[in-house]
């Protein structure tokens, strides 16, 4: 049974409480890869009145920039006039940040009143939800209430099994595949490919970011009317570094947008912008003005995701959480941040193999590694990662551990000379938990 309907004053211990797959809390082996099924959240959101019928959908997957797409794609829509409802995951500091509307997250009261809906639902259900089917629910009668015009959706893991893929994507989204989450989505980018294609309905329109022809075949197979294919019909002629960003140059099949800020580090995220900026073309079925794009994209905002958050010394947060975002994050350190001997502040969940992702972030480079415990019960403990820094050279005297994520940003900023620059980074849980400290 679902259990008893919480009160106004514990529903949040009472989402807390449930199976959560990215915390893993709480997780049998029947609700992991052995068992996957959208028959809980449909039965959820039946009871909830199908709020996912009552407005259209962005779907949006792949393995890296799926929330920087979102954030950006949300601001484009925005621009154009069309407030759009946002679900993106995980959360940084606070479960609000989930769940938006027009670019703000949603309100302490309002999430708790959803909540409570939710539970009442789950009740009348008879079984239990796991954490994400709980808000994505939430979030679904949430935009169904605003009467949003679209939802822009975020996948929380792979596509066909996610909660979010009950909903109708006129648009499905994918920005790239990569290596992640093998015990859940399968050992090669082909399994994974095809669990994220599952996103993609008979008759939508894909934005398919990834450009490998043998993958881009497992997502024609699912029929879209008409595919966008990076590099092909969308992406970017120009990518320069700028004060504060970058300077692109993007194009679609309604236009061309020279010389537009994104205010974003890493040369990746032009890609992403391009991801979402045919997505948002796509959607309303034209050209978009290069002033909408430009006002857009200038205000768009991608917490801890290379995030600038001190200086004297810089502190730079990313939530690098697989090889090929670490590789990515070490790219634009020395694109953009080199220079000054560099801290690394490090940890990451126990899923990871320690030696491949410190080599991807160029632990080499550091004059010194933090070795922490990410805030969660998948975390790696640090001196297993401090073992794997020893393994690929970095001397014993350069090495710290400690048990916390506050621990190790105060070691960080004790040690580390004021033309230094510390990096965070291993996990969105340590960036969510340096940000706590650091960002007042």
């Amino acid at each position: 049974m679902a259990g008893r309907t919480p009160g106004p004053r514990d529903v949040r211990a009472w989402l807390d409480d449930h199976v959560n797959l990215e915390s893993g809390v709480g997780t049998p082996p029947s609700r992991r890869v052995t068992a996957p099924t959208l028959e809980r959240v449909r039965g959820l959101l039946a009871l909830l009145g199908s709020p996912e019928s009552d407005f259209v959908s962005i779907h949006i997957t792949g393995t890296n920039g799926k929330t920087s797409a979102a954030r950006m794609l949300v601001s484009v829509l925005g621009a154009l006039g069309l407030d759009a409802g946002s679900y993106t995951s995980p959360h940084l500091e606070h479960v609000n940040e989930r769940i938006g509307y027009a670019g703000e997250p949603i309100g302490d009261e309002d999430l708790d009143d959803l909540l409570r809906a939710v539970a009442l639902a789950e009740d009348a259900l008879g079984e239990r939800a796991s954490y994400f089917e709980i808000l994505t629910a939430a979030a679904l009668r949430w935009f169904a209430d605003l009467a949003v015009r679209v939802a822009v959706v975020e996948v929380g893991l792979g596509g066909t099994w996610d909660a979010t893929n009950v909903v109708d994507g006129r648009v499905a989204v994918v920005t790239n595949v990569t290596i992640d989450h093998v015990d859940y989505l399968g050992p090669t980018r082909a399994d994974i490919a095809a669990e994220k294609a599952g996103i993609v309905s008979p008759g939508a329109t894909l934005v398919l970011g990834e450009t490998d022809p043998d993958l881009a075949a497992l997502f024609s197979a699912r029929r879209p009317a008409r595919t966008l294919l990076r590099d092909r019909d969308f992406g970017v002629r120009s990518n320069v570094l700028a004060v504060g960003g970058r300077l692109i140059d993007l194009y679609t099949p309604g236009g061309s947008y020279p010389d537009v800020l994104l205010p974003l580090h890493g040369a990746h995220q032009a890609d992403n912008a391009a991801v979402a900026l045919a997505a948002a073309e796509a959607f309303v079925g034209e050209a978009i003005p290069a002033s909408v794009v430009a006002s857009a994209f200038a205000t768009v905002r991608s917490p801890g995701r290379v995030e600038v958050v001190g200086r004297a010394p810089l502190v730079v947060l990313d939530g690098a959480h697989n090889v090929a975002g670490a590789e990515a994050l070490r790219r634009t350190l020395t694109e953009e941040f080199s220079g000054g001997d560099r801290t690394l502040v490090v940890g990451f969940l126990r899923e990871k193999e320690p030696h491949e992702m410190l080599a991807a972030l160029g632990v080499d480079d550091a004059a010194r590694v933090v070795c922490c415990r990410a805030p969660s019960p998948r975390a790696l403990a640090p001196d297993v990662l401090a073992r794997a820094a020893l393994d690929l050279g970095v001397p014993e005297e350069a090495l710290e551990v400690v048990e916390s994520v506050a621990e190790g940003v105060g070691v960080a900023l004790s040690e580390t000379p004021p033309d230094g620059q510390i990096v965070v980074t291993g996990s969105l849980y340590v960036v969510g938990a340096a940000r706590s400290v650091l960002v007042r």
